[in-house]
Order: structure tokens, then C-alpha cells, then sequence
């Protein structure tokens, strides 16, 4: 899959949603108000890959990131393996059984410039992670990252809910029929 946004944020925001080019512990440092005058619009595009195997989900992300007004472009990327605890679903709704719980790892960082490309003075992560489905409803995920580096802050919690459309592509025709 390929995913772009829009972000028009200011230096305030202290998210570290991903990591790229040398992010760490010094971004997050300063007075927000000072912060708050430092416009970011930035182009963001991933590569988002992808696979299953033995009950096993495999992805990898890379990201590329660009500030509209100035800056180079910025790299990252996420590579992550996860496991439901149980692969063969119960007949019932059940929102607490094995197969709806996942647990699995992530290794994300930043990757440098296009002038700077590489590993050296990054910051990168390494993170359990935990997420529930809740019947056919939303997941909730949790995950607690180690810094690996001297530039990584040392640590972070990152936490999500998401809610997957099912079957949106088929549900949008049957309206506009």
C-alpha cells in the first residue's frame, strides 16, 4: 500500500507518531511557547508492506517525509511482527478470547536526509506490543518503546484505537447504485 498526508502542525506538537531523520530527545526539549511559532506543513508518503505466514503478520514500513517550505526530505522506517494468542476462532462473540488479543514487537527509527542518508546520529526503537479487537468493533494497542541510541529518547509510550471498515469498497456501491 502507498499512503500520503498532509500535516500543518507547529513546533508545539511534541508526537513522535514515527521517527525520521535524526528525531529524538532534542525535538522534544524547548519552551512551547517559542515552539508554537515554528510552522511545519509537510508531505508525508510511506510504503506500507505487508504478509501473513503460520499465523504470523509481517509488515515493514518506509517513510518519507518533506517540509513544503524548506528543509530536505527526511527517512524512517518500522519493521513489526505480530501473533493473535489463539489462531482458531470461537463460534461466539467474545471480545476478551485468545484470538483477539495480539501480541508481537516493532523496530522503528529514523534513516537521515537525502544529503545524510543512513544510520549514524539516529535515534531508533524497539517496542512490545499489545492490541485487542474488540468483536467487530475497534482495536486498541499499546506499546512501550526502549530507546536503542544515545539520540533516542529513552523511553516512549505510544497507544492507539483504530476501527476498520469492513468491506467499505462493497457497502459504498450498494449506496450509489
Amino acid at each position: 500500500m502507498f499512503y500520503v498526508e498532509y500535516e500543518d502542525i507547529n513546533g508545539a506538537d511534541k508526537t513522535l507518531l514515527e521517527v525520521v531523520d535524526h528525531d529524538g530527545q532534542a525535538d522534544l526539549t524547548g519552551r512551547n511557547s517559542e515552539a508554537r511559532g515554528e510552522i511545519q506543513r509537510e508531505i508525508e508518503a510511506k510504503l506500507i508492506l505487508g504478509s501473513n505466514t503460520h499465523g504470523w503478520n509481517f509488515s515493514e514500513n518506509f517513510i518519507a517525509e518533506k517540509n513544503v517550505a524548506h528543509a530536505p526530505f527526511e527517512f524512517g522506517y518500522a519493521v513489526a511482527a505480530s501473533r493473535p494468542l489463539g489462531l482458531v476462532a470461537r463460534p461466539d462473540r467474545c471480545n476478551f478470547c485468545l484470538e483477539n488479543i495480539s501480541v508481537g514487537a516493532e523496530l522503528y527509527g529514523g534513516l537521515g536526509t537525502h544529503a545524510d542518508f543512513g544510520l549514524n546520529g539516529t535515534s531508533h526503537y524497539l517496542a512490545p506490543t499489545v492490541a485487542l479487537q474488540l468483536g467487530d468493533g475497534p482495536t486498541l494497542k499499546i506499546s512501550p518503546g526502549f530507546g536503542l541510541t544515545g539520540n533516542s529518547v529513552p523511553f516512549l509510550l505510544r497507544f492507539g484505537v483504530s476501527y476498520e471498515v469492513a468491506q467499505f469498497g462493497r457497502a459504498a456501491r450498494h449506496l450509489f447504485r
